[in-house]
């Protein structure tokens, strides 16, 4: 079996992510690029239909900004403390599995290494977003558990 070469790595930037990323460089091949990817979703749609548009949400561009930056300096350091260099650290902006797939497609990424804590019940009728991304993905997808024991 042929070792993946280009691999996304979607991370959340929780402590979690430094699981997700120990393990996709374990599956990586001697020459593999690895992209670190977090998807940061607009306030906007987050909120839409549950608060009223006000003059109290019209400085929600300058706060994305503001949570932007922090963002970056959060995944620079994660990206140093993995040797991931800052051309493959990216920061997309949009609904997570559709900006997973759309970067993974346009950079011919083989494999997309995603945490995931394993829903149960109602969570996994809901969905999750390594549900999302597994499902549409046009590559292998690699779902690391994590939030369980590491003999589960």
């Amino acid at each position: 079996m042929q070792n993946y070469q280009k691999i996304l790595v979607a991370v959340d930037l929780s402590r979690e992510s430094e699981v997700v990323l120990k393990r996709a460089q374990l599956v990586a091949g001697d020459d593999a690029v690895l992209h670190l990817v977090f998807v940061q979703e607009p306030m906007d749609t987050l909120y839409v239909g549950l608060v009223p548009p006000s003059s109290a949400f019209s400085g929600l561009g300058d706060l994305e900004a503001q949570i932007g930056e922090e963002l970056q300096h959060k995944l620079a350091a994660l990206g140093e403390k993995f040797a991931v260099t800052a051309d493959h650290q990216h920061i997309l902006n949009g609904s997570p599995a559709h900006e997973i797939h759309r970067f993974a497609k346009e950079n011919n990424i083989q494999l997309i290494v995603i945490g995931t804590h394993g829903q149960k019940g109602l969570q996994l009728l809901l969905g999750s977003t390594a549900n999302a991304v597994l499902h549409g993905a046009g590559c292998d997808v690699l779902a690391v558990r994590i939030g369980v024991p590491e003999d589960s």
